[in-house]
Order: structure tokens, then sequence, then C-alpha cells
């Protein structure tokens, strides 16, 4: 806020605050009521924009202060005072939202979350990201309890692009928001279609001006006493200015104290810029003086950081002193710790430092750095290492995150966003650093990016020794081992991971992991289960010696998809669960990429065990915590759940979130390679689901060819077996397109292959296709052949597989399921079965029927054929303890006694023929 009738910054007073950065300073002592300009905001409320525009000091933000107090009851106002950082489009709209978020907990979380990934070097769709925001704020906010969001000192952030955002924001604003925007500086904005439809109230420099009444107020609420003449002749003087009156007022004090307290007007023009720099300035005790000149290159400060900047132990007492004196210091909490000055003030200190200061801005910035630094703060440590003209410490800073920490919490987004505010140069000034920011770039998928960068470490070798020269080796092929991952190329991959391993010293032990992970994922996709699960077993070995949790939890991850593939769902289950109770003592405020993938994993696993609602919960928080990381394994996540639409009949919300997550991953510049392979085949079956079979087929033959081609790509490492779920699919075509012979030709062919490399998801899903696709075309017999080849392949507890039966055939399924003996599986097929009813008899019958459970209908039917009691045991595979039980259940749940009466009751019901 530029107005010295209020101070800057930020948010209605029953807003929490968050490091001052939304809290709206109250009204200064001594302001003027202005109740006729109050009267014509008031009428603006109605619209979309209130415009308060004039030079400085004309009282904007005081005037906007004190509308907002009188803002009727079922108003809320959010305060945000601006500043040049505010420029950049995208910080502004985070600071935006972050300020809504206040009022709307969890709005945009997500979109929070993106916006913070964004990348220097790549364009980033402000409008797109401004349209779903907007979509989701105008679902929360009550047009009965309406927002005013206060936009401080616009000017000082004004540029084109943000003009831009702004306009489109202006364009769209939901019902129920309304923007009051203060600036020196009249925005870029077309605004005569608001003007036109009277959603625009706009104030300007001659509305602002203070009437004669009111500045006669103003001097008269200070208890000055100066002629009638002198006093007219100020008033015209000042045109109305608010901020030179009160100037003035200041400047006047002293001069009323020297002449019986009668006030004398100063000389002309240069009064205000003379009292600013030498009236109020000079006029400061001389220890007083020296803080403003050093604490004026600070954009805020609190008495701690004062001191460490001016090595001293006196900053509280001078900024007591400052509030005091009401030296043009803002507050920016309502705790009283942190401040800024007054922008005038400040550029005014700037411009002119004292001659005798001992050190210059550099040096102030460096010390700030240092405490900064020491107080955890690593990203303002930066930046003022950076302004202090010091890239070599901001390199040292970075430089204290450790490759193992790095790749233990796979978090890039904090190195990415200081690689926006580091000089290119600094990124390859040091094998470290190199070697940082490539496993950054990788793990990012910024593969161009990444290679690029692990090329400069060849200008460090030869090493200085036989060891170092191995160890940067061994490195750089771990980085090239990861990258050609990224890329699909599994031949190099493999090598330079395997030439990495016999390199890299035990203490690189974050980066042996990585190459253990990279070539167990390359194992699972040439069909070699049991060397991956080899693999798994070394890297969780080797993480449980160096005691590391994350490390740990990832390789119970990557131990948990070698289960899965092999069918073994439960006990993929237990991993996931064992590397999330790993992570347990973390702090849960911080996100893990880690713990992203074993949410998402076990919300994938969940769907496998047909849990649904269980599997949205946790895919969702994954998809979360995920995007928070930059962790391209969020496609997991929508993926699964376009699945789970798409099978709820939500086709459109389905289609819809995966063109979602080719949308983050362009905006993340994710290779196609990465994700597009899993999103087609996706859609493909979706695009089933809706009987758009040429489409479908279209896409098919291009993924087949591309990944089962005669140079086929490596599967993406998020979907090692992706080829032959291609080929599931194309069976489903078959399926759908009539064409059984092919379909079982190929879903034999497949369960075989399956059966050879010890896929078994992969081959009961073929089996389950089969019996379906047997039983739909009259072979219930050979349907009931791979039934049982499926059930006995789905010991480990995959359920999934047999949704069609479930949906499709649920009376044939619990016959076969029922005849078969009893075991966890078939109980919990037999629990998502339709429960068989027993319908009243008639309406006369008062006898209420409870449900009988499908084991107590088989026990049941039994009976009425004349079986025994060993007889049911042996046919069911129960124990006699079991069947008689069964029976007591069955006659109390009917109504009889014996069993002949259970047997007439529910012939007469209908449950038996």
């Amino acid at each position: 806020m530029t107005d010295l009738s209020s101070s800057h910054s930020f948010a209605s007073p029953t807003t929490p605050a968050a490091d001052g950065h939304f809290y709206r300073p109250p009204l200064p002592t001594g302001h003027v009521l202005r109740p006729r300009l109050c009267e014509r905001l008031a009428d603006g409320l109605s619209g979309r924009l209130i415009l308060v525009s004039a030079p400085a000091g004309f009282g904007k933000s005081s005037l906007a202060i004190e509308f907002c107090e009188r803002l009727p009851e079922q108003w809320q106002s959010l305060w945000l005072g601006l500043s040049r950082r505010d420029s950049e489009p995208g910080r502004f709209l985070e600071r935006v939202l972050s300020g809504l978020q206040q009022l709307f907990p969890g709005l945009g979380r997500d979109a929070l979350g993106l916006l913070r990934l964004r990348q220097r070097h790549q364009p980033f769709a402000y409008e797109e990201w401004l349209d779903g925001l907007l979509d989701e704020l105008a679902l929360r906010l009550d047009p009965g309890s309406p927002v005013l969001l206060v936009l401080d000192d616009y000017h000082l952030a004004q540029g084109a692009v943000l003009d831009r955002c702004l306009q489109f924001f202006l364009n769209h604003l939901p019902a129920g928001l309304l923007l009051l925007v203060t600036s020196r500086l009249r925005p870029d904005w077309h605004l005569a279609r608001l003007r036109l439809s009277r959603q625009l109230l706009e104030l300007q420099e001659q509305d602002l001006r203070l009437t004669p009444e009111e500045a006669g107020e103003l001097l008269s609420s200070q208890g000055v006493r100066m002629a009638q003449d002198e006093r007219d002749d100020l008033l015209q003087r000042s045109e109305g200015w608010v901020a030179g009156l009160r100037l003035w007022l200041i400047a006047a004090g002293e001069t009323a104290a020297a002449d019986g307290g009668v006030a004398r007007p100063h000389g002309a023009e240069g009064l205000i810029r003379d009292y600013l720099l030498e009236e109020v300035i000079e006029r400061q005790p001389v220890e007083v003086r020296a803080f403003l000149y050093e604490t004026a290159c600070q954009e805020r400060f609190c008495a701690e950081l004062c001191d460490a900047i001016r090595e001293a132990h006196d900053s509280a007492a001078v900024l007591a002193h400052l509030q005091a004196h009401q030296v043009f210091l803002v507050p920016l909490d309502e705790q009283g710790r942190w401040f800024r000055y007054h922008h005038l003030f400040s550029d005014l200190l700037r411009a002119r430092p004292e001659g005798g200061q001992t050190a210059g801005p550099a040096s102030a910035h460096l010390r700030a750095c240092r405490w900064f630094s020491a107080q955890g703060m690593l990203d303002e440590a930066i930046e003022q290492a950076l302004r202090a003209g010091q890239p070599d410490v901001a390199a040292n800073l970075v430089q204290s995150l450790s490759e193992e920490q790095l790749l233990a919490e796979q978090n890039v987004v904090t190195l990415l966003r200081w690689k926006m505010d580091l000089p290119d140069s600094l990124l390859a000034s040091t094998p470290r650093l190199i070697v940082l920011y490539s496993w950054a770039l990788a793990m990012a998928c910024q593969l161009d990016a990444a290679e690029e960068l692990v090329g400069h470490l060849s200008r460090f070798l030869p090493a200085p020794s036989a060891a170092e020269q191995q160890n940067l080796l061994a490195q750089g092929q771990a980085l090239h081992g990861m990258i050609a991952r990224g890329r699909g190329e599994s031949l190099n991959a493999q090598r330079h991971c395997a030439e990495a391993l016999t390199g890299l010293p035990a203490e690189r032990y974050g980066q042996r992991l990585m190459c253990l992970s990279t070539l167990a994922n390359l194992a699972v996709v040439h069909g070699d289960l049991w060397r991956a699960r080899g693999l798994n077993r070394e890297a969780l070995e080797l993480a449980q010696r160096v005691g590391n949790p994350l490390f740990e939890a990832l390789a119970h991850y990557d131990r948990a998809r070698v289960l899965q593939a092999r069918g073994e769902v439960l006990r993929a289950l237990d991993e996931v669960r064992q590397g999330l109770e790993r992570l347990r003592g973390l702090p849960p405020q911080r996100r893990y990429a880690v713990r992203a993938r074993l949410t998402l994993y076990e919300g994938y696993l969940l769907n496998l065990r047909l849990q649904p609602q269980l599997a949205r919960q946790r895919l969702a928080a994954g998809i979360a915590e995920a995007r928070a990381c930059r962790d391209v394994s969020l496609l997991i996540g929508h993926c699964v759940l376009a699945s789970l639409e798409g099978r709820d009949g939500a086709l459109a919300e389905a289609f819809a979130r995966l063109a979602e997550a080719e949308r983050l991953m362009h905006i993340w510049d994710v290779p196609p390679i990465y994700y597009l392979a899993m999103i087609t085949l996706t859609k493909c079956e979706l695009w089933l689901r809706q009987g758009q079979s040429e489409v479908a087929e279209a896409w098919l033959v291009r993924l087949a060819e591309a990944y089962s081609g005669e140079q086929p790509a490596a599967a993406p490492e998020f979907n090692p077996q992706l080829a032959l779920y291609i080929e599931l699919q194309q069976a489903a075509l078959e399926r759908s397109q009539g064409d059984l012979v092919a379909a079982e030709r190929r879903l034999r062919a497949l369960s075989q292959r399956a059966q050879v490399m010890g896929g078994q998801l992969l081959g009961l899903n073929a089996q389950a296709q089969l019996a379906a696709l047997l039983l739909s075309s009259g072979q219930a017999r050979e349907a009931q052949q791979q039934l049982m080849t499926a059930l006995q392949m789905a010991s480990g507890g995959v359920l999934s597989p047999f949704n069609e039966l479930l949906t499709k055939h649920p009376d044939w399924l619990r016959e076969q399921l029922l005849t078969q003996p009893a075991s966890p599986q078939h109980e919990a097929l037999l629990a998502l079965l339709p429960t068989a009813q027993i319908p009243a008899a008639s309406p006369e019958q008062a006898v209420v029927v409870e449900n009988l459970s499908a084991r107590e209908l088989a026990v049941l039917q039994l009976i009425a054929q004349g079986c025994s009691n060993q007889q049911i045991s042996d046919s069911l595979f129960i124990s006699l303890h079991t069947v008689k039980t069964h029976a007591r259940h069955i006659n109390s749940k009917l109504g009889v006694e014996r069993r002949t009466q259970a047997v007439a009751r529910a012939k007469s019901l209908g449950l038996l023929a």
C-alpha cells in the first residue's frame, strides 16, 4: 500500500493471518471518516468490480479499509496487499488462492499444487488454470454470504501478462465474489462491457480528493491552530491530497511547539520531499537512522532478522520506537512480529543511502541469508544470497541437500522451484550440483534437460583420485540408466544400471537402490518375475541395513508391484501397508512421493479386491500427494478411477479425468512415452463400453504395433506389462465385434504365456474372460472348467477378473461356487453376489422372513434332495458341525422347527422348485 493514511496488507480481521500475507491493518490514528465515498462504493456491491485509481497518497487504501469495516453483516472480506514480486502471474495467483483457502478450506488444493510446480522455461496456461479454479470456487460461494476480494496497490505488480490474467478473472467472476482494486495506474483492462452492464464502479483522483470540510476535520482532529487565511492557503495548495496533509501535520507538530502552539505552513512544493528526506529521517536519533538505512533493503523483517543484519541486539527497541512515532512502519501480522516499510519510505531510503554506513546492501543480504538459513527457511536464504550477488553461497545452500535425501523423498518440487531463481550456469558449476539436479530433472521426467546436465560431468574428469573417478563415473552411469529407462531404452538402461552397481560406493546407497528398482522394473517388462523378486529382496535388505524408512517404504512398494503381477494381491496389500507403517513417524504436513505411490497402489489393489469405495478414497489421497510432489505415479490413480467411473456408467466423467491427466502431463513437460499408452489403453476400455468399437480398434492396432511389433518399445515404468494388457483389451474388442473364435484363441494364448512367466494376475484375467466367453456362447461345461482353473489361480486374493461373471451371470456363478469346497476366495465372491431374497408368500402372511445367506441356501437345497447332514458335509466340503449350525439358522429364519417343515416353507415361498 502506498498511502500514508493507512498501512499495507491483508485480510479480514476475522480471517486468520498467515505470516502477514492476508492481514488488513486497522485505520490509522486520526483517520477522517469518508461516509460519502463509502456510500458510493456500496452502490458497487451488486457488480463485479470496484476500481479505485489515483496517484500516491490520495487515501485509496484508507478508504478501502474503512469500506471493509462498513460492509454489511453478511459480507466477508479478504485483503491482499501487492508488491513488485507479485508481477509474476503464477506468484500472484498462488497468493490469491492461498487467501481464498482461508475462507474456503480445501479450495483448489490440486490447482495450488500445480501452480507451485510451474517452471520458468515452460509456458503456463493461466487462463485454463483459472477456468478450473473459478468453476470450483463457484460451487463454494454462497450468494447469501458474498466475498469482497481487495487487491491493494495493484500498480506494484501490474504488467501485460498479469493484466490479461485479471481480465479473464473478471470476465468469468462467479456470483458471490466482488473485486475491489486500488492502484496508482489504471489497469489495462477492457471495461466497457462491465460499465455498460453496470457491473463496474470506478473512483478516480477527483473523487478521492478531500473536500474542504473533510480537510478541515482532519486538521481539527489533530488540534492544529493556525490563522484562517493560512489554513485556506494550505488546503488550496494541497488540493485534497491526503498524504500531503498528513505529512504536513507530522511536521507541524514541532513548529507549533516552537511557536506557542500556532502551526505555520512550510514553503512550497518541496514540503513533502523535504520532510521525508530531511525532517523525518534526519531528525531520528543516530541509531534509529542507521537502523532505517541498514534494514531498508528487506521486503519484510522482524527484530531477530534486523539484529542479524546489523550485528546488534537492540532491534526490538528500535522497532518499538518506530511504531510509537509512526515512522511509516507497516505491520504484517497481528502478533506484531513481522513488518515492512511503507513503499515510498523504503524507496527513498534505498535511493539515498547514508554515507556513514559501514556496509552496503550486499552485506546486509548476506547476513540475512545466514539468518534465514539458520532458521531453516531455505527459500528465503537462497533468495537473499542471490540478491547479495553470491551465487556460490546459493549453490552451497542447495548442496546442503544430499542425493540420498532427494532420492528417498523423491519430492523434486523444491529443487525445481529453486532452479527457477538460480542462474543456469550455476547448475553445472560443481559435480554435486550436476548430480543433484540431474536426478531431480530425471525424476521429474524432464529427460532431455537431465541428459544435457549429466553431460557436464565430463568436464570434471579425470578426477583427483581413482576412488573419486570411479564414484563420479558410477553416478553418471546410474543417471544414464534412469534416463534410458524413462525413454524406454531397455537394453541401455540395464547396461548402465548394472555398471553403476559395480562402481557405486556403499555410501551412495540411494543411487544403488534406484538402480536395483529400475532393474527390477525392467525384469517385469521382460517377463522375468523371479529375477524381479530377487532384486526386490536385495533392495529391501539394503534399505533395512541403512535404516532409512523412506527407502524401506520404496522397497516395499516395488515388492508389492511384483506380487501383484504374480496375482498375490493380499500379500501385495500387506507389503503396501508395511511400507506406509514405516512412514508413520514422518511429518504429516510434508509431502513424499513414496507415500503417494504406496497410497495409490493401495487403492489399485483394493480395486482388484472389488472394494470400490475404499479404492476411490485411497486413490484420491494418493493423487493429491503425488501432484504436490510432481510425481508421475498419479497416472495410476487417474486411470484406475476412470476405469471405475466407466464401470459405473459415468463415461463423460471418466474421459474428463483422463483429459485432465493428459493436460497435467503436458504442463509438467513429461515425455509421451510415460503416459500416452496408459491413457490410450484406458480410453479403449471406455470406448468399448460406449460401443465405439471402430475407434477402440484403430487405437489398439497402433498400440500393438508400438509395443508388440518387430521393434517393440519398452513398456512404461508404471505399466511394465502393458503389451500383454493390450492383448487382453484386443480380446475384449473381438468379443464385442462377435469374433468369438479369435477372442478365444487370443485368451488361451495369453493364459499360457502368463503361466510361463509367472504372471498369475494377467493369466487370471484371461481365464475369467474365457469362462464368460464360453458361457455366453453356450459352452457351459467348458466354461465351468475354465472357471475352476481361474478360481485356483485366484487364491492370492484377486476378485476383479470375475466382475463380468458377478454382474452378468450371477446365478450360474453362485451355482458353481456352491459346488466347490469352501475357501476365503469363494466366500468373498459369494458375498459379492446378489443375496437371494425370500419373497413373501402372500400379503396376508405376517411372518417376517429374514434373508438366507448363499451358503444356507445351498444347504437348504441339499436338505430338499433328502441328503443327510454327513452327505451335505461331504458335498459342500464343510464340517458336520457347520452343517448343523446352518440347519438351525435356516429353521430359525423360516420360522419352523423341523427339516421337513423348512423344505415345505421354502417351497411355499418360491425358494425351492
